[in-house]
């Protein structure tokens, strides 16, 4: 394998993981603020086939017209899945502040419903060629050896996840909105009393988080993995979950888990030809097995004694990085009174 071949390899992992950060970022919001969005793989699927079938009908249209070439569809499609996104976040949130019935109930059903829904309204667009977004590498990044290809060589649905993940740190900390944020998750109570209205912001940020994780779905069906089929992301959701724990609920964190799950992906495409006479159902548990691993060692005693054999300069700030903390208000229904 030579040095192109793997800057391609690279690449290929950080476009692949750009939807995957934004999910992980939506639903990292989504839970500072103290809601669990439970609905996330079912939410993905819909808003990835009604993203791919908005912007297919709305390039015919355009094209009846005799209009060709435009980024309008694009656009719509990404449009339409966000506010998927919104209405099943906002679902959750309703039956939790509202209703006052527990989230984790309300999100497992969710997903489940929202699933079935995908694959039945796109039975009737399942492998149809579509529009997807265009290709845009960055002047003159492009040309910095190796850095080019890898980062500047891709499209604006790619730029703009790193961009939410850079914007989604800056804004929680450090920012006095997300210092609210972050108390609505922590110590709502507290929050309260200082004049913060906690439901009403609880509903803002799941709504922000939900849009992403819509945006996410649709970055799939229109840059990574064009057009829709059955189940065309099955599982996705419950990835990004995981790795929202594995990431601390921190932006950047879980950013570096979506890569990490990415470059699984790709260690299990390079073995699978390096070892053809092995079956591909063992090389594509790698991921799953990544996730497991990842549950089970969050929290545990496990980070510790990783954390003891390193020299001891290196101690404590590996410590803090690797810290797992949820929000202590995580699920947790607040009453106004």
């Amino acid at each position: 394998m030579n040095d192109t071949q793997i800057i391609k390899i690279l690449a290929s992992i950080i476009a692949q993981s750009a939807p995957l950060m934004l999910a992980v970022t939506g639903e990292t919001i989504t839970e500072r603020g103290g809601v669990i969005n439970l609905s996330l793989d079912g939410t993905m699927l819909l808003s990835a086939m009604t993203g791919f079938v908005v912007a297919l009908q709305s390039n015919l249209m355009l094209e009846g017209m005799g209009i060709t070439g435009n980024m309008l569809p694009v656009l719509l499609g990404f449009a339409a899945a966000a506010l998927v996104g919104i209405l099943a976040a906002l679902l959750i949130a309703w039956g939790s502040i509202r209703l006052r019935q527990d989230q984790v109930a309300i999100g497992f059903v969710l997903t489940l419903l929202l699933a079935d829904m995908a694959n039945f309204l796109g039975q009737n667009h399942t492998r149809i060629p579509g529009p997807s977004v265009a290709y845009m590498p960055i002047p003159l990044l492009k040309d910095i050896p190796a850095l080019g290809p890898m980062f500047f060589s891709h499209n604006l649905a790619i730029y703009f996840a790193f961009l939410v993940v850079g914007l989604a740190w800056w804004w929680t900390y450090k920012t006095q909105p997300g210092l609210r944020l972050r108390g609505v998750g922590d110590r709502p109570e507290s929050a309260f009393a200082r004049g913060i209205k906690v439901n009403r912001l609880r509903y803002i940020y799941t709504a922000i988080g939900g849009a992403l994780v819509g945006i996410a779905g649709a970055t799939y069906s229109l840059s990574i993995k064009l057009g829709w089929s059955d189940n065309h992301i099955l599982g996705i959701g419950w990835i990004a979950l995981a790795i929202v724990i594995f990431g601390g609920w921190h932006p950047v964190r879980g950013a570096f888990g979506a890569i990490l799950y990415g470059a699984t992906k790709a260690l299990a495409t390079v073995l699978q030809q390096a070892f053809p006479e092995v079956p591909v159902v063992l090389f594509n548990s790698l991921q799953w097995l990544l996730m497991l691993g990842v549950l089970l060692l969050a929290g545990s005693k496990g980070l510790q004694r990783l954390v003891d054999i390193v020299p001891r300069p290196l101690q404590r700030p590996l410590a803090r990085s690797l810290r797992v903390a949820a929000p202590q208000s995580l699920g947790k229904v607040f009453v106004e009174e």
